[in-house]
């Protein structure tokens, strides 16, 4: 049961995407929260930034879009997180991700176990997972989890196929994209045969029940034991591709998490990555009402 108490918790990178026309707030996990935020659930991060200026500036802006910082951890010994980011012709966009950052060290607090415990949905990828001292706070998390969700976000060259198949194992819904599922049938060694067959041998190989696979402008599909649901992408004119797949997935998280049909969740995520690519950036300055005529005009 959803209620004013419940919310959202959202583990992994929290950075500064460095723009050629300037810096913005990002990392995927941040964007998930952001948005789910957004939706008028209660989003948790949980990360870690450098005791540095850039660390500072990124907590006076979350704290400013009313989400709370009480678990960001701060690291005395290592910077805050900062990529480069490009855009190029098609408004699609590429990464540079430093190693060794901040949300590389993230700790395991006792009142971390509580807190997603207690969670509606434990949010996770591959990328902060990348070096020993998150991997294993993460994993430790995930046995508290009631509702793990894992965002692939495969981010070369941090790809460990080994860890792969092991935060699958763990998840109970996986996002993927269409690349990310050829890549992962590559990864168990099975031909890549088409969507259905390929979701079908993930879903029985690592026993998980839901897959939300997301094909940009084809639309997306949802995998829920043996139905599945197709969806059409919406129509927009697109700003960038930032954020999109993250946008995504709150539309899907805040509608899912109060179980409703797998038409209306769908729905709710198609509309929010869409509205996100229309504007600039990840994290757009919005109010539910305006992406509520969004959705419901398409």
């Amino acid at each position: 049961m959803i209620n004013n108490t419940s919310y959202v918790v959202c583990f992994g990178e929290v950075l500064w995407d460095i723009f050629p026309e300037g810096s913005k707030a990002g990392g995927a996990p941040f964007n998930a929260a952001y948005n789910i935020h957004k939706m008028g659930i209660d989003a948790k991060m949980l990360s870690r930034i450098g005791n540095d200026e850039l660390g500072k500036k990124l907590l006076d802006q979350i704290k400013e879009w009313g989400i709370t910082t009480n678990y960001i951890q701060r690291d005395e010994k290592h910077d805050t997180s900062t990529v480069i980011a490009k855009i190029d012709e098609h408004n699609e966009a590429s990464y540079e991700i430093i190693n060794h950052v901040a949300w590389d060290y993230i700790e395991l607090l006792d009142e971390h176990k509580r807190l997603v415990s207690n969670a509606e949905a434990f949010v996770f990828g591959s990328l902060a997972a990348r070096n020993p001292k998150t991997r294993e706070t993460l994993l430790k998390l995930l046995e508290y989890a009631k509702l793990k969700i894992f965002d692939v976000n495969f981010r070369p060259p941090f790809i460990d196929i080994e860890l792969i198949k092991t935060l699958l194992h763990k998840a109970d819904i996986v996002k993927m994209n269409k690349a990310e599922m050829r890549q992962i049938m590559m990864f168990l060694g099975e031909e890549y045969k088409s969507e259905d067959e390929s979701a079908a041998f993930i879903q029985q190989h690592f026993k998980i029940n839901e897959i939300v696979l997301t094909k940009g402008s084809k639309g997306a599909r949802y995998f829920v034991g043996n139905q599945n649901y197709g969806f059409t992408a919406v129509p927009v004119t697109i700003a960038d591709t930032v954020g999109s797949g993250d946008a995504f997935l709150s539309g899907f998280i805040s509608k899912r998490i109060k179980n409703e049909k797998p038409e209306d969740i769908m729905k709710q995520a198609v509309s929010l990555g869409g509205f996100i690519t229309s504007k600039s950036g990840a994290c757009p300055d919005y109010e539910y009402s305006e992406f509520e005529n969004f959705r419901d005009l398409k």
